[in-house]
């Protein structure tokens, strides 16, 4: 299953390789940088336990609202426009005053309106914002995964055990200002306090990041692997420039 939004540093081409490289069998499977979960609705292997999270509370409003109420999301996208007015408007317009299945609309509208998933700039493109027909589908998927709105290092705590296995795609190094992390600021000492609370974990964890000096440093001594993959604008403008990432692990 794919995920039904894009984002800023999802892992649609990467999803298979992570997969791949899961244990056999997980008890507790939690994804810490949720994000658009290409991973999680990619797997094939529901774990007892699965955990959604993420510290954009906008985007894990527009989560539960999916996951508990579709067609009330459904309903309020028909009567959006894809139009550079009416993004401008909600972008620049505060959420004072609404409910929580308005706000999840809106944000869903400003992903998919906006270029590169960024919801900074209007895409200006020919496209169908209000095809949704897949969300019944996701709100099945969701239906017994539990759904955060942590700091990273507060939900490791929380859901670590010898039968955990961790998910962690934070944003890049030196790439931190492109994601969408509401008011949060996740900056290099974050990255040095994420690599230190892996480092204690009772469970296993599985961590995508770009393949850089800096990171390959921060966690020597453990797992790390370099793969290759097709930059995300290829089959967009014909390009064959290959991105290199990071795959690491504790196991």
């Amino acid at each position: 299953m794919d995920s039904f939004i894009g984002w800023v540093g999802g892992k649609k081409l990467l999803k298979k390789a992570i997969c791949e490289r899961f244990p056999g069998k997980i008890n507790k499977y939690v994804e810490v940088f949720g994000g658009a979960a290409w991973v999680l609705f990619h797997k094939d292997k529901h774990a007892e336990k699965e955990v959604y999270n993420d510290i954009n509370s906008r985007l894990v409003n527009l989560f539960r609202c999916v996951k508990f109420h579709p067609d009330a999301v459904i309903q309020e996208m028909d009567y959006l426009l894809n139009s550079r007015e009416m993004f401008n408007c909600f972008k620049n317009q505060g959420s004072e005053g609404l409910t929580d299945i308005q706000k999840a609309a809106r944000y869903l509208y400003l992903i998919r309106a906006s270029y590169g998933s960024k919801v900074s700039t209007f895409g200006a493109k020919p496209r169908d914002i209000n095809r949704l027909d897949r969300l019944k589908d996701i709100q099945n998927r969701l239906r017994t995964v539990i759904i955060e709105n942590k700091g990273f290092d507060t939900l490791i705590k929380q859901y670590d055990g010898a039968d955990t296995l961790y998910y962690c795609d934070p944003p890049y190094f030196e790439a931190e200002s492109f994601y969408d992390t509401g008011s949060f600021t996740f900056d290099e000492e974050q990255h040095r306090i994420l690599k230190n609370t892996l480092t204690g974990v009772k469970g296993r964890f599985i961590l995508s990041y770009n393949d850089c000096q800096y990171i390959r440093v921060l966690y020597n001594g453990f797992n790390i692997e370099s793969i290759e993959r097709q930059s995300n604008l290829a089959s967009r403008y014909g390009t064959d420039k290959v991105y290199r990432e990071l795959i690491i692990r504790n196991y």
